[in-house]
């Protein structure tokens, strides 16, 4: 192995070990990738206008315009005009709404990329679970699959279909076309919710009850009490963050109460005075410890239902509040951002898998998938809606939607499609006119043109792309797969093609589809030129295994989206997905066998 081969393999295994213990975000991570590149450039051969060429690759841009195009249609409202559509024909009939769940979140995910549509989805699948009394837990892992599927219907359906496309038509000469497997992925979509529809619920355990209060799903009622500040306090005349300094226990102040006044945050400056009333939340331990020596009294009533505590708060509603991948907040402690201050709000608990946390709420680092309970008024519930950092789940709500604008949106997305997929304009050219035509017809304004891009997706690939110039560079590709020429003669054509469907999604289940591409599409396609099998075949397999990461919540984004909303544990996802996982398995790469040829 020569010393360029050996340092690129290495460089692999330290970016796959550092996505999965993510010590910093991925992003960043990537990010480090073309500097090493060029200080290791003698054994590398990466130049550093090489480095940076994934900032003007095809693929990064493509991709930002597309998460502008889908922002464009998403503001419109149309997807809530379809939530709608849902439950008015549904009614109370489970099976109808998962088959309508299912086929109009896959069908759309193939327009306008996979992962808005599953957040622009939640909130409807919650709304529809809870007027079913059914558990949101048996819908949202078959709509985190459906999308999965259903991005691989169209070119554009998810970001590592784009990707794909660069790097094949690189090496082959030419890329995909805009329907090039769409036959394919309707076979398997098909197949696949099948399995969904009839086989999957008994795997999916209800893990949040229908209809059930806020305070009961995330245990408030046990921890919120409310006290009295009595005259000889030793916290009177200090401010609620000195008191808090002071009394270094888990609790956390919630509202405070003075006078028939009521205050929410910000709190921290507020002085505390004789006879304040403050809503806390503290274990028993706790509050035990801080009423002794603090001159604090219990009220007799220590428990509030969501009605109550809604009432005692005037205008200020509980609501769920689900942290996506590529949110600023990921990361981060809700004291880092300004949170709460920032939004005029008040956090009473945060679900991270399958742990509830009601203290010190805001020194907790949040990560995708996380759920905030908060209390919110008219105007912040509107901020955060609109805001694409956060998925508020709850009821469908048209106020902050363009719906003068759905025909016109949906237009240039139905029109940017078609200029790719008749050759008009590569798809790049035809991503970049559609941003303009949502701007110019007013379905976007032009600052929420930055707000829409997912920058944590574009800086991951724009770090990751140089990586493939490395491997080429440096012959780590053809390595790959001389190796894997050793078992020409032991395995048939399609069983080497079964094995590179098994790696990528294994790499995919642990760091994501993007990463499995980049990875493994530059060995699949130098492997079938060395055993003169057909190249597109082998990228092919290799396309669809990295958007078929169902075995954990991190191997794709709308997994983890899904994860805090349905209180799943991490193990759910295998036992949902490993059956889904076995038929794909074989039944996508004997399929391509079929219609490509080997």
């Amino acid at each position: 192995m020569e010393t360029g081969v050996l340092i690129v393999f290495t460089l692999m295994i330290f970016l796959i070990t550092m996505f999965i213990i993510e010590p910093i975000s991925i992003d960043l991570i990537a990010l480090s990738v073309p500097v090493l590149l060029v200080i290791l450039q003698p054994w590398t051969g990466v130049t550093p206008e090489q480095a940076i060429s994934g900032f003007s690759s095809s693929a990064t841009i493509t991709i930002g315009a597309m998460f502008v195009i889908s922002t464009g249609v998403e503001r419109s409202g149309v997807v809530h005009v379809m939530g709608e559509k849902i439950m008015s024909m549904t009614g109370d009939d489970r099976r109808r709404q998962l088959i309508l769940i299912i086929f109009i979140s896959g069908f759309v995910a193939g327009l306008i990329n996979n992962t808005p549509v599953v957040a622009l989805f939640i909130p409807m699948v919650m709304s529809i679970a809870n007027k079913s009394s059914m558990s949101p837990s048996k819908y949202l892992i078959p709509l985190s699959y459906a999308a999965m599927m259903g991005g691989m219907l169209t070119l554009i359906g998810t970001s590592s279909n784009i990707v794909a496309n660069d790097i094949v038509s690189d090496h082959l000469g030419r890329g995909y076309s805009m329907f090039e497997f769409t036959h394919l992925a309707l076979i398997a979509f098909v197949i696949g919710s099948v399995y969904l529809i009839f086989f999957a619920s008994r795997f999916i355990p209800p893990r949040i009850d229908p209809e059930e209060e806020l305070t009961e799903e995330f245990k408030i009622d046990r921890y919120l009490t409310e006290v009295v500040i009595k005259e000889d306090s030793s916290i009177v005349g200090m401010t609620v963050e000195e008191a808090l300094e002071s009394l270094d226990y888990d609790i956390d102040i919630v509202q405070l109460i003075r006078d028939d006044q009521k205050f929410f945050e910000p709190l921290n400056n507020k002085i505390i005075q004789a006879g304040d009333h403050f809503v806390i939340t503290s274990d028993h331990e706790s509050l035990i410890q801080v009423i002794k020596g603090r001159a604090l009294r219990i009220l007799s009533r220590t428990h509030f239902s969501q009605e109550e505590l809604e009432a005692r708060q005037e205008n200020q509603k509980l609501v769920k509040l689900v942290v996506p991948h590529g949110s600023f907040l990921a990361g981060q402690t809700l004291r880092d951002v300004n949170f709460l201050e920032r939004y005029q709000t008040t956090a009473l608990a945060i679900r991270q898998e399958e742990e509830i946390q009601h203290t010190k709420l805001e020194d907790i680092i949040l990560q995708p998938g996380a759920v905030l309970l908060l209390t919110a008024g008219p105007e912040t519930l509107q901020r955060l809606r609109t805001n694409r950092n956060f998925i508020i789940s709850g009821g469908i709500d048209y106020s902050g939607y363009r719906t003068d604008k759905i025909k016109i949106s949906l237009s240039i997305l139905f029109a940017v499609i078609a200029l790719a997929a008749l050759n008009v304009l590569p798809i790049v050219i035809s991503a970049l006119g559609g941003v303009v035509a949502m701007v110019l017809t007013g379905s976007l304004k032009p600052l929420e043109v930055y707000d829409a891009v997912n920058w944590n997706v574009i800086f991951l690939l724009s770090g990751l792309i140089p990586l493939g110039v490395a491997m080429d560079n440096t012959g780590t590709a053809e390595f790959a797969a001389e190796q894997i020429m050793r078992l020409e003669g032991i395995l048939a054509p399609v069983t080497i093609l079964i094995l590179f469907y098994l790696m990528t999604v294994g790499i995919a289940n642990l760091v994501g589809n993007n990463v499995s591409v980049i990875l493994m599409l530059p060995i699949a396609i130098d492997a079938a030129g060395k055993l003169g099998l057909n190249p597109l075949a082998f990228a092919l397999t290799v396309t669809f295994a990295a958007s078929s990461a169902f075995l954990t919540p991190i191997g794709y984004q709308t997994n983890l989206m899904v994860y805090g909303p349905g209180g799943y544990r991490f193990f759910d996802f295998f036992k949902v997905g490993l059956p889904l996982q076995i038929i794909m398995s074989f039944l996508i790469p004997v399929l391509i066998a079929l219609f490509w040829g080997l």
